[in-house]
């Protein structure tokens, strides 16, 4: 995992999601990749998504389930997760969680 982007676009308006509980900006790339960084709080969210993810955790916790599974994995930091696209997932936050979120 690399700690900075260099060369890189930021969307000066934030995303804000669940009420201010997610809260993120957009980084481009000059290959047009995006990702997203940002915090979750303590909280208990669904997110749907549209394309595969790989969500890298640089800090803070959190569990997840994935659409269609019984099970919850948890994440730390130096973790990361995929979730496919066209899908959704549930993650609960016990502490606040500092993500790089990569669109595949």
């Amino acid at each position: 995992m690399t700690t900075q982007f260099d060369q890189v676009s930021v969307v000066k308006q934030a995303n804000i999601y669940f009420d201010g509980k997610c809260v993120s900006h957009t980084v481009l790339f000059a290959d047009g990749s995006k990702k997203t960084i940002g915090v979750i709080f303590p909280s208990s969210l669904v997110f749907n998504t549209a394309a595969p993810e790989l969500m890298e955790v640089n800090a803070g916790k959190c569990r997840i389930r994935r659409q269609g599974e019984d099970q919850w994995n948890e994440y730390h930091a130096g973790q990361q997760f995929k979730v496919p696209g066209n899908s959704k997932f549930e993650i609960e936050t016990v502490e606040t969680l500092d993500y790089v979120c990569h669109f595949l």
